[in-house]
């Protein structure tokens, strides 16, 4: 049968008697399509868009076997009000199958600022740990074997104070920097979109991060010097389009900046990553994973003429902290699941999934167990993980990541023409576009404001 065909003889009488649930359907960035088929693929070159796993353009994942080799890191992002009270939660994590470590940071110790200010009344300790000073910081991994463990730390103002304690907890047990692998988000351009947290104007910003590559290119080579963030965008109410076009652009400036240092890009870029969200919308969610790689490979290609490992993108994933509802909280257990299944198909490196509760508070050890055992249940039960990206060829899947990426570029080829990211955030461009106003501080969930 002929879709012509199809569409006269079965579907016209099926609308006459029947009507859709709604007239028009929409994902968060564009409108979904009743039927998708060969039509809507008929311009994708196989070898030149898809590839395959681990060879450019990166779309069907940057390793060439993926999930069959190794699982995705499952980092759990974790912080108290106390240094204690977070290593406490750290190692029974550890204990219950977690592979590696992220730290959530309180607001003051965001914005560089100690416990004891005035200006930090009651923030201390709400959203992460506080940290003043460097015992802060040994009681925080105390018992934690830092040469084994990879280590995220989610702060950016204050990432190079953080990054200068952590690296001296090392140096006091005998670890070799060299030997130091885990990331900071170090992402400041995404604070004036999205956040808040910032300490310095942009541009000196964009100096100090330079300093950091250059420092961790020397000295801590395994250490990943920037998490180019997406998350924090779309939290703050972006769409799936609007979080890589700001997200990218953001990314583009720090190479830029880099390069401008006198750095060559072979000798940084290969340790940028990237960290997304993962909302409700499982498909567009997965087409969005399955775009960024894509984009990001052309990018570094063509615009820097970088090399392979430069044109990788690696990213960790959090589910939506602004999904999760205070009403009817265990519901979140089955959003949280639907974000983590579509991070996963979409082939990310890294996995933290929200705790059921943590729209009202810091999540219970129980809540945080059933968030952990929701990524191993879909590592070793659900069977996704035994083949490299098993949606891909869908034509639903694919026309949706050659749309996202259309839309993309649409974006950052504006961003460009007004001169980059830096001027784009001072004209107001992306905080204009995201559809509610950033705020710094507290969302609907700990997860959101962290």
């Amino acid at each position: 049968m002929k879709k012509n065909e199809w569409e006269e003889r079965i579907l016209k009488r099926t609308l006459d008697k029947n009507k859709e649930r709604k007239e028009s359907f929409k994902a968060t960035s564009l409108p979904v399509r009743r039927l998708y088929d060969p039509g809507d693929v008929q311009g994708l070159d196989y070898e030149k868009d898809l590839g395959y796993p681990g060879a450019y353009p990166y779309t069907r994942g940057v390793q060439p076997t993926m999930y069959r080799g190794k699982f995705w890191t499952m980092r759990q992002y974790a912080g108290f009000g106390s240094a204690e009270e977070s290593n406490r939660r750290y190692r029974y994590l550890l204990e219950q199958g977690q592979t590696g470590l992220s730290v959530a940071f309180d607001l003051p110790t965001q914005i560089g600022l100690d416990s004891d200010n005035a200006l930090c009344e009651g923030e201390v300790g709400k959203v992460g740990v506080a940290i003043d000073t460097l015992a802060d910081m040994e009681l925080l991994f105390a018992e934690i074997p830092l040469d084994k463990v990879s280590v995220s730390m989610t702060i950016n103002a204050s990432a190079a104070v953080v990054l200068a304690m952590y690296l001296a907890v090392a140096e006091k047990r005998g670890i070799p920097l060299e030997q130091l692998s885990g990331t900071i988000q170090n992402d400041l351009l995404k604070e004036y979109i999205a956040r808040g947290t910032y300490i310095y104007p942009p541009k000196p910003s964009l100096r100090v991060i330079s300093n950091i590559f250059s420092f961790c290119k020397e000295r801590v080579p395994k250490w990943n010097t920037i998490s180019i963030s997406g998350y924090h965008i779309r939290e703050a109410g972006s769409t799936a389009v609007q979080e890589l076009a700001f997200t990218f652009a953001d990314a583009v400036e720090y190479v830029k900046s880099a390069l401008a240092a006198g750095m060559k890009v072979d000798e940084f870029a290969p340790r940028l990553s990237f960290f997304f969200a993962s909302h409700n919308n499982l498909l567009e969610e997965v087409a969005k994973f399955r775009a960024a790689r894509r984009i990001w490979a052309r990018i570094m290609k063509v615009k820097f003429q970088a090399g392979e490992k430069s044109q990788l993108m690696r990213f960790h994933t959090q589910t939506g902290g602004v999904t999760l509802t205070a009403q009817q909280p265990t519901n979140n257990v089955v959003r949280v699941t639907l974000q983590a299944l579509a991070a996963v198909l979409g082939g990310t490196q890294s996995l933290h999934t929200n705790s059921m509760d943590e729209a009202l508070a810091l999540p219970t050890e129980d809540s945080v167990r059933v968030a952990l055992r929701t990524q191993q249940i879909i590592a070793y039960e659900s069977g996704v993980a035994d083949t490299i990206d098993p949606l891909a060829g869908s034509y639903f899947v694919e026309a949706m990541t050659s749309e996202i990426e259309r839309e993309v570029w649409k974006y950052l080829d504006k961003i460009e023409e007004m001169g980059g990211m830096l001027a784009a955030i001072e004209a107001g461009f992306p905080q204009k576009r995201s559809r509610t106003a950033p705020t710094p501080t507290r969302r609907r969930s700990t997860a959101a404001s962290r």
